[in-house]
């Protein structure tokens, strides 16, 4: 009996967009103060007409991390793009495999481009994007709102302005700038105001040494903070696990945390309660799923942390994190809501403290080609990398 070949399904066009979009107010960190958001965007098209999309956003330029929008623009157009034209659009896998193995680093960039081949996947098989890592155990993610004004009485009234709005509960706060016990004061007043109502916790984005960690912690816990992310250098297990065996307010690593290798690490040092899993950090979606199965099979929590990306990489995270069996410290995924600007035709709910998942196939969502027109930086026609 013979069959009819199946025509193969080859990668055809590779498109980056760069989108410079203004912040609600000023998002201050220990490391930068953000007053725009710069996304990047992927699409990749496959000769069956097929386009996914991914993002790799990144936090103050080259503050945060060793890539910034502009270096994973042209790196995905001079050296990766090339590698995927032909490839197999149906098995990212073994796209992903063949990038990997001829390109060093360049998580976010990576995340962006397995992201896009997933989603166009996930969108030709008429399923979302969460099927194809073993479905959904739910259906919405509790998110924190991070405060990060660094005015007390401007946070305070955020966060109830948030409260009445049954948009979150949980708050992050955003210090490290002040000495220990300026931030814990800070820190403190917000706590009294909002009480039993909110969950309280704080990111220090490495600011303090260990000896300023030690006091800080200490006094945070007698202001009633819930936990505290990465306090000292990213590099310090060590630091990290004495600060963990001297204090009881849980301590989560977040830049200490890029992938697999050292999520393996840190659970065999000791040196974390929780786990803050981004998909960029972890070089993709992939990544950031064996990030989680080390997390469970080492008993760290888990929390679904972000990169304060735009829609797209934040609703594929969310399809991931959906399917998490256990999600103990939520998610922070607000990016979107930091912006001034929609970029899809349909903005993602969010409702009841959650973002609800959308249930289209892919990542369940449309972008708006005029508005993604408006505020891109190149106004010239896109580039697009296609076979010739």
């Amino acid at each position: 009996m013979s069959h009819t070949p199946i025509p193969q399904t080859r990668v055809e066009a590779v498109e980056v967009l760069l989108l410079d979009i203004p912040t609600i107010r000023p998002h201050q960190l220990s490391v930068a103060t953000m007053r725009q958001q710069h996304l990047v965007l992927v699409r990749i098209r496959a000769s069956d007409g097929v386009t996914g999309c991914g993002e790799a956003s990144t936090i103050g330029g080259l503050a945060y991390g060793e890539e910034s929008p502009e270096s994973i623009k042209v790196n995905i157009e001079r050296y990766m793009a090339p590698l995927l034209l032909g490839a197999d659009a149906t098995s990212p896998a073994a796209c992903m495999d063949k990038l990997c193995g001829a390109v060093q680093g360049n998580r976010f960039a990576k995340c962006a481009i397995e992201t896009a081949l997933f989603d166009a996947h996930a969108r030709r098989l008429g399923v979302p994007l969460s099927d194809l890592f073993g479905g959904r155990v739910r259906d919405s993610l509790p998110v924190a709102w991070t405060l990060a004004s660094g005015d007390t009485a401007r946070d305070i009234a955020e966060a109830e302005k948030m409260l009445d709005l049954r948009r979150h509960r949980v708050f992050k706060l955003k210090i490290g700038l002040r000495a220990p016990r300026a931030d814990a004061a800070h820190v403190a007043a917000i706590k009294r105001a909002l009480g039993d109502r909110a969950s309280v916790r704080v990111d220090v984005n490495q600011a303090w040494d260990e000896t300023d960690a030690m006091l800080g912690m200490r006094l945070l816990e007698d202001a009633g903070v819930d936990l505290v992310e990465q306090p000292i250098a990213a590099g310090n297990h060590e630091g990290m696990r004495r600060l963990r065996e001297q204090n009881r307010v849980p301590l989560m690593a977040d830049e200490a945390l890029h992938g697999p290798a050292d999520a393996y690490r840190l659970a065999a040092a000791r040196a974390a309660d929780v786990f803050a899993i981004k998909i960029t950090q972890s070089g993709g979606l992939r990544g950031a799923r064996q990030v989680a199965g080390i997390g469970d099979a080492a008993h760290v929590a888990l929390y679904g942390g972000t990169m304060l990306e735009g829609a797209v990489g934040t609703i594929a995270s969310a399809q991931l994190f959906a399917t998490f069996g256990a999600l103990a410290w939520g998610t922070e995924l607000f990016g979107p809501l930091l912006l001034t600007e929609e970029i899809l035709r349909t903005p993602l709910v969010y409702s009841d403290f959650s973002l609800q998942l959308p249930s289209g196939p892919g990542l369940g969502i449309e972008l708006d080609e005029d508005k993604l027109d408006f505020l891109r930086r190149d106004k010239a026609p896109a580039k697009t990398y296609s076979i010739a």
